[in-house]
């Protein structure tokens, strides 16, 4: 008896332990030394569970359901680390993950999709950048930092209004977000306003090449640049931060930056700042000093909130405020002395929760208010303010996973109150615009496929002040649909097709006047239709321990393009050429390569080359195109150490507009490097950036100034970081 009562006492814990699902296990360590981090976020990605690791770096899952995930550890200032792992009932799996403070690792995403996947997974194109890689470029402007990404153009007009340009897409196309809202800025209507973002303060960037207008918007038609802060859902217990500082050569640039988080129980509070300084910058070659790029900014921010196991509740501050110069023209014999100063007050509300057993298992809805504020200085006078107001609101809910079937629907819009007041009057009168969208996105995961399909409906009205002006309501339909092949071990074809709709932009539309940003008198078109494309995207990725690597191609058709088209003709008053935003249609082709090859355990070359092909039905390039850019370069790393040389080499630019300036092509050599000194529960990280060392003088062709400022001469960029955790 006691024998059959032992033996159904075993079957019964089998039984159980059989229900319970299996276990997941391991240790996250960091440095050479392999030591322990304590207090890490380790997560099952899709099933959004999460816990941290204890004193010994130890941390565990229990009553996993079986399938295939991917367990992602992540602590602010380190490289976040992955492993997919597949789970049985019943079974214990231990997985250990080491995480890096620098180099290349596998990055998760939350833009492209809405949800977290890697971006090896995604099926979007996604490149991300983490903070210890801003902090070795340490530039002054979000286009400068992003500039050396595989798709991606720097549009300027001097280092203080550097913005993003993806795949040949400017202004209204691509969307800059902080944590999934619009930063609520001026900078796409102009060439010379700036993003109100800093990079010393972030987290990661992430960058969505191709249309992102399911989630994030008609403004996103080429793309999303999305700043994230890291405090929007979780908090971490204990204390942990970080402090840096930056000088380099040539601008004399000087930076600081320093932030900390701290958690107990169910409750995080943060805060960080920073201030950054350049002096005027010298070119390349026997130019001598381009006047007038000098560039002051400061940033804080505070916030706080509430984490319970399902549930959050927090709120964040920022102030930023800058100001910068515009390059003189050296050809005018006594140029304007230029520059902008910027105020922007922001505050967010974010309440969310997950983990429910129901249709909807979890949601997240924001609530932002931005206060933008900018006034255009011309030789010490204010010439023109302008004002942007910006309410925001966006909820997002995920779906309970039905069979293969999961997804995510939402809703968002926002109130803008725009107006401009001085001499730069280009729209008589403020404007107001309001924007509402519904949305949804869905997934299908088989074993070696993945497909994914979605909608969006989205109405922009715009209500000038003026009644000379005409009212406009347009309202869209944006589709997209992608597919995901898993060919063989760490390989994949990823294929989408999307139908976009853009409504014209309010500066498209109203625009009538000088506008020195452009160095263009600008006459709109109150009778634009709305933008309509359709594109292809085809990207195919290697990824393993010896090779990383993805060849993109894309293709878009676009009905109705909106383009601001130079003249010819000159303004008799303000002296520049006129130039109207006019409508056809039109194509961009190109493709991306990226190559990551690791020759040993002390070697990796690295290479890249983008180019984009986009012209009028006529035949006609279109204005401000980059041109072909390729990249060579060696990783040479031992323990802690790492040094980066490379080569940059970017070709001529004669496919140009009617009446726009043809760019030489020319070649920019950089060495990079960095030093980690690990320790318990500290690490140092000190980093060098030389910059064109053969001192090359070079005109950026999408920069609206490039016929009277050139870019950076040779220069050297050095800093130190401290991280506690």
């Amino acid at each position: 008896m006691k024998t059959i009562a032992f033996v159904c006492l075993i079957f019964l814990f089998s039984i159980c332990a059989a229900a319970q699902g299996g276990s997941i296990v391991g240790k996250v360590t960091f440095g050479s030394d392999n030591a322990v981090l304590h207090e890490v976020s380790v997560q099952i990605v899709q099933l959004k569970r999460s816990t941290v690791t204890d004193n010994d770096g130890l941390y565990r899952f229990e009553n996993i359901p079986p399938g295939r995930f991917t367990i992602l550890a992540h602590q602010e200032g380190f490289a976040d680390a992955s492993k997919p792992v597949t789970v049985i009932e019943g079974s214990t799996i231990t997985v250990d993950l080491r995480m890096q403070l620098s180099g290349i690792t596998e990055q998760v995403t939350v833009t492209a999709s809405g949800a977290e996947q890697t971006t090896f997974e995604a099926i979007a194109t996604v490149s991300s950048i983490e903070s210890n890689e801003i902090m070795t470029r340490a530039s002054v402007g979000l286009g400068e930092v992003l500039e050396g990404q595989s798709g991606v153009s720097e549009r300027s007009a001097g280092p203080g209004a550097s913005r993003p340009v993806i795949r040949g897409f400017d202004g209204d196309r691509v969307k800059v977000a902080s944590d999934g809202i619009s930063a609520g800025s001026l900078a796409a209507q102009s060439g010379d306003h700036s993003e109100p973002i800093d990079p010393l303060s972030v987290e990661r960037i992430e960058v969505v090449k191709g249309p992102a207008t399911l989630l994030y918007g008609s403004n996103a038609i080429g793309g999303v640049v999305n700043a994230i802060s890291g405090h929007d859902e979780e908090s971490h217990p204990g204390v942990r931060g970080y402090f840096s500082t930056i000088g380099a050569t040539n601008s004399s640039q000087a930076a600081v930056s320093g932030g900390a988080e701290f958690g107990i129980k169910n409750w995080g509070f943060w805060g960080n700042g920073s201030g950054q300084r350049t002096s005027d910058y010298t070119a390349g070659g026997d130019f001598g000093t381009v006047q007038n790029t000098f560039t002051r900014s400061g940033t804080g921010s505070v916030g706080g909130g509430y984490f319970a196991r399902k549930a959050f509740f927090n709120t964040t501050y920022t102030f930023y405020q800058s100001r910068y110069g515009i390059p003189f023209d050296f050809r005018e014999p006594e140029p304007e002395d230029r520059s902008l100063r910027v105020w922007r007050n922001n505050i967010k509300f974010n309440f969310g929760y997950h983990d429910l057993k129901s249709f909807v298992t979890g949601m997240k809805l924001t609530v932002d208010l931005s206060n933008y504020r900018h006034q255009e200085i011309a030789d010490g006078d204010v010439g023109t303010t302008f004002r942007n107001k910006v309410y925001s609101y966006r909820a997002m809910f995920d779906q309970k996973k039905y069979g293969s079937l999961t997804g995510r629907f939402g809703f968002e819009g926002f109130r803008r109150n725009y107006s401009t007041v001085g001499e730069e009057v280009l729209i008589d009168g403020p404007v107001k615009q309001d924007s509402f969208s519904a949305f949804g996105l869905q997934e299908l995961k088989f074993e070696r496929v993945s497909l994914q399909f979605g909608a969006r409906v989205e109405n922009n009205r715009y209500n000038p002040v003026n009644t000379n002006l005409r009212d406009r309501d347009f309202i869209g339909f944006s589709g997209a649909a992608g597919a995901r092949f898993d060919l063989w071990k760490g390989g994949a074809f990823v294929a989408n097709y999307s139908h976009g709709y853009r409504a014209p932009a309010l500066e498209e539309l109203y625009n009538f006047g000088s506008h020195d940003g452009t160095l263009t008198f600008e006459v709109g078109d109150p009778n634009l239709r709305p933008e309509i494309s359709n594109g292809i995207d085809l990207s195919l990725r290697q990824q393993n321990k010896r090779i990383r690597a993805e060849a993109n191609f894309f293709y878009y058709h676009f009905h109705d393009f909106v383009f601001l088209a130079p003249t010819g003709e000159i303004d008799k008053d303000s002296g520049f050429e006129i130039g109207e935003y006019l409508q056809a249609d039109s194509r961009f082709t190109g493709t991306e390569l990226s190559l990551d090859l690791t020759l040993n355990q002390y070697v990796n070359v690295l290479t890249g080359l983008d180019y984009v092909n986009a012209k009028l039905a006529d035949g006609r390039p279109l204005p401000r195109i980059a041109p072909l850019r390729g990249r060579l370069g060696l990783d040479l790393h031992y323990q802690n150490l790492s040094v980066k040389p490379e080569f940059v080499a970017v070709g001529d630019q004669d496919r140009v507009f009617t009446n726009e300036t043809p760019t030489l092509g020319y070649g920019l050599f950089n060495i990079s490097g960095s030093y980690i000194i690990p320790a318990k529960h500290l690490a140092h990280i000190i980093t060098v950036n030389a910059f064109n060392l053969g001192n090359r003088l070079y005109f950026n062709h999408i920069s609206f100034i490039k016929d009277i400022s050139p870019d950076i001469g040779r220069g050297v960029r050095f800093g130190y970081t401290v991280r506690f955790f």
